[in-house]
């Protein structure tokens, strides 16, 4: 086996391409967007990611990209603060970083990108797999035919739909939705994230680097059209669908709340761009279908846990492990799969327990949460995306 496909040029995709590379394989990654394209949200790069990255030399490249956040404030619906948490830049941790998505994607393609084929503006149609490889058709570029067709495409993944079946089959909505937009201005405090909750919303505003990002997560049913369909994406923002009835949907949940949320929710109206989707989990009972795998949020999206992008890194890197130390093609992705399930299962059993913390439904949870934080010297790890 020499010649790979990998569907997405996102934190999953650069970094198996580059592994993949220097495996001796031959890797193709296609990528649906004109150039690289990720949300700003905060993410860590941390525990089996971190030996990762060190590795393919980008560690100084993410710590110079990273946030400068040393505290986060809950406060309690009055608006008043009711907790402060340090983080773990301010605790002196320098085995792990919290950096912008969209600046890690860029640095995990800087580092493929002189190994690796990248195709952008296309994106696969059809896949037709056999014992040997898989043809692949493109929307755009003429059928090739590969060895081996990788989905690292995400949470509403291409390849996914096509080999594994209908995105409603694989994707389960967690009863939470998430909203962010750049605020377009420096954070009050720039290094300082601050959290408001009342009862199933939360608010908050991060610094980010330089322009604060506002972040909505709230409580809800599944919705029609949100998080399912095509495998293009989901939301505004995401995919180019109704951006309209998404600022809909946040500015009905928001209603009559405080604190900074009317002015936020302002923003978001002028907003012409904004990410929206349904907070959800990936569950399947294999990754693998023939020739056809997949990686990170593809085969396995955990929400809010904020370890998302880290098990990204260390599914490409053990997947790209895997093929090059086992001869046949099918042993290697049961070995893959093998190993990446004992980090990912335990995350995803403990999802519901990160969205109580992170979204308490009554005020008695949120009284509960802020008391318990304040013995907390950081508290769960928890991301909006």
């Amino acid at each position: 086996m020499t010649d790979v496909l990998i569907s997405g040029a996102g934190i999953a995709g650069s970094t198996l391409a580059y592994w993949l590379a220097r495996a001796g394989l031959n890797p193709t990654v296609v990528e649906r967007s004109q150039g690289l394209r990720s949300s700003g949200n905060p993410v860590d790069v941390r525990g089996p990611a971190v030996p990762v990255v060190e590795a393919m030399g980008v560690m100084p490249a993410l710590r110079q990209a990273a946030t400068a956040t040393a505290t986060m404030s809950l406060l309690a619906p009055s608006g008043r603060p009711a907790a402060r948490l340090a983080t773990p830049a301010a605790r002196g941790r320098r085995d792990e970083a919290e950096i912008p998505r969209a600046d890690l994607a860029a640095v995990l393609y800087e580092a493929a990108r002189p190994h690796a084929e990248f195709v952008f503006d296309d994106t696969i149609t059809a896949l037709h797999p056999d014992g040997d490889g898989v043809d692949v058709v493109f929307d755009r570029a003429a059928p090739r035919r590969f060895d081996l067709v990788v989905g690292a495409d995400g949470l509403h993944s291409t390849v996914r739909r096509l080999a594994f079946g209908p995105e409603r089959d694989h994707v389960h909505h967690l009863g939470l939705y998430v909203a962010t937009l750049p605020l377009g201005r420096p954070a009050d405090r720039p290094d300082e994230i601050v959290l408001y909750n009342t009862p199933g919303r939360l608010a908050s505003i991060h610094p980010a680097r330089g322009s604060a990002l506002a972040a909505f997560i709230f409580r809800g049913p599944a919705l029609a059209d949100v998080g399912d369909g095509d495998g293009a994406g989901a939301g505004a923002g995401a995919d180019g669908r109704d951006l309209d009835r998404s600022r809909r949907i946040v500015l009905d949940a928001y209603a009559g709340a405080g604190w900074e949320v009317p002015r936020l929710l302002d923003t978001l109206r002028e907003a012409d761009d904004f990410y929206f989707d349904a907070v959800s989990a990936v569950r399947l009972d294999t990754w693998t279908r023939g020739r056809v795998s997949l990686v990170g949020d593809a085969a396995s999206c955990v929400s809010l846990l904020g370890d998302g992008s880290s098990l990204a890194i260390s599914a490409a890197h053990t997947l790209a492990d895997s093929l090059a130390n086992h001869r046949d093609v099918a042993d290697a992705l049961r070995a893959y799969e093998h190993r990446h399930r004992k980090l990912v299962a335990p995350k995803q059993r403990t999802v519901g327990v990160a969205a109580g913390w992170l979204v308490p439904k009554t005020r008695l949870g949120i009284a509960a949460r802020n008391l318990s934080a304040k013995a907390m010297p950081s508290g769960p790890r928890t991301r909006s995306a």
